[in-house]
């Protein structure tokens, strides 16, 4: 694969997936690492704009008259909703990663969109830019959530080939220990 293309283009290719059983056992360790980092990535993403979707939609209730307090009096609460709950998704555990740069500079919409300094410019905002820009985050988070299920789906593929290469005696579990 090449290292010019974007992680996430690789991972999305079709090529990424297809004749598995070909894959020597190292690489398809390392594409499944490459998904697990991606997943982290993505969740993490997710996160940060749901929790502008919130503000937004805190913001939107207070200005139609349905809330009553201020967006600072409101802030402890709309920040301390917990992520979703636990699944039992195995892409679900913490990784040694640091956070994806937030620099809003790059070509990804991610990047404009975190980017937007909306929250600074708050009171001057209308209705309908406030409406814009929450539209604008939600088609973002649905992007987001597109590629994250196409990196699950990529990860339970090559997680298959890698059982059944075990199973099969094609591949030793003992080696496992030492690529954890």
């Amino acid at each position: 694969m090449s290292q010019q293309r974007r992680r996430i283009d690789q991972a999305l290719d079709p090529s990424f997936t297809s004749d598995l059983e070909q894959v020597d056992l190292e690489e398809l360790r390392d594409r499944r690492t490459l998904l697990d980092v991606l997943d982290t990535e993505l969740s993490y993403y997710r996160r940060i704009l749901h929790g502008r979707m919130d503000l937004l939609d805190f913001e939107l209730r207070r200005r139609a008259g349905t809330e009553t307090r201020s967006l600072i009096e409101a802030l402890p609460e709309i920040l301390a909703d917990p992520p979703s709950g636990k699944t039992s998704n195995p892409l679900d555990r913490e990784l040694p990663v640091d956070p994806p740069e937030m620099a809003g500079e790059g070509r990804r919409e991610i990047d404009h969109v975190l980017g937007d300094d909306f929250l600074a410019r708050l009171p001057m905002l209308d209705d309908a830019e406030l409406a814009s820009i929450r539209d604008s985050l939600a088609a973002t988070e649905q992007t987001i959530s597109d590629q994250r299920r196409a990196v699950h789906d990529a990860h339970d593929l090559i997680t298959g080939e890698l059982t059944r290469r075990y199973r099969d005696g094609l591949a030793d579990a003992g080696e496992l220990l030492s690529h954890s």
